[in-house]
């Protein structure tokens, strides 16, 4: 099938890869180049990358609803334009362009987790499993009608950054599953009940601020939803601390929410607004991750300390 496909970063690149072993994809279309880093170089996508290794014309307009993009496109014939994590509303006239339509491969079980952030927003929300859905796009955002599912559970430790990776490599093989039924037509068209969806929405560095009287299990779930952008924090001495790893106790204290409760060793206990958080691993502003254990041989912690705006 000659595919034209349409991504930008990481979660999109398995995707792009099954789609290039398995069929003939005549044209990527990314996002544009962006500066990056302290000297500011240009950095390609990570999909304009994989698109380079194997030779394939790489498309970057700003907007692809321009005319001579449209038309650079209809050059293109493309059966079918597959879609994964792009960054750009496709106008009409794409959508009607190719003979199989323009199908979306998003990280969510639809009709939940619409949106720009459905992966991070499953773990915050603390549900048990999450998926793939591979819908038809429509002007809607998410809002086409389903095709395929394939689930994927959460584990209880489970990260942003784990679950992106698992949720990225099953899109491919749901995707040539859908690819295949279409062709023979057999896929079937499911449409979408908006009264089950949500909005995820998307990711702000605030978002990661701790809110103290929010109970631990909500906080330890924000901190793992937000591993490895843009990550948990909370104020002490001044300073922004992060927390990259945290469990919940069940055991209450008398402290007022924020205040440390306990330190052992290698864990700091803080109170919150119902229970205990554990706090396991930390990054102090300036320096690296490391274990309590480690942070505590050069930072003194004790008992009554309070983390958070009141620090």
């Amino acid at each position: 099938m000659r595919v034209v496909f349409m991504g930008t970063p990481d979660f999109a690149v398995p995707t792009l890869a099954a789609l290039i072993e398995n069929h003939e994809v005549v044209g990527v279309v990314t996002q544009p180049d962006k500066r990056k880093g302290r000297g500011k170089a240009m950095a390609f996508t990570p999909v304009k990358e994989k698109a380079l290794e194997y030779d394939i014309p790489v498309y970057q307009p700003v907007k692809v609803g321009e005319e001579e993009f449209i038309e650079i496109l209809r050059g293109l014939d493309p059966e079918v334009i597959v879609v994964a994590a792009f960054g750009q509303i496709l106008p009409e006239s794409i959508l009607n362009m190719p003979k199989y339509g323009c199908i979306n491969v998003h990280a969510s079980l639809l009709p939940k987790y619409r949106g720009a952030a459905p992966i991070q927003w499953s773990i915050i929300d603390g549900e048990k499993e999450t998926g793939v859905t591979i819908m038809y796009m429509e002007k809607g955002l998410d809002t086409g009608d389903m095709i395929d599912k394939v689930v994927v559970p959460i584990d209880a430790k489970e990260t942003g950054e784990s679950l992106h990776d698992k949720l990225a490599a099953a899109g491919g093989p749901l995707l040539l599953e859908v690819l295949e039924k279409l062709e023979a037509g057999t896929a079937v068209r499911t449409r979408q009940n908006d009264e089950e969806s949500c909005y995820a929405k998307m990711l702000t560095k605030d978002l990661g601020k701790i809110d103290w009287n929010k109970d631990a299990a909500s906080i330890e779930r924000l901190i793992r939803g937000l591993n490895s952008w843009p990550s948990a924090y909370t104020a002490f001495h001044d300073k922004t601390l992060k927390i990259w790893d945290a469990d919940v106790e069940k055991e209450n204290g008398s402290a007022q929410p924020g205040a440390v409760a306990k330190v052992t060793s290698d864990a700091i206990y803080v109170q919150t607004g119902e229970g205990l958080l554990k706090i396991n691993e930390v990054q102090i502003q300036g320096k690296k991750r490391m274990p309590v254990k480690a942070f505590l041989l050069g930072h003194k912690v004790e008992e009554g300390t309070l983390l958070g705006e009141n620090a």
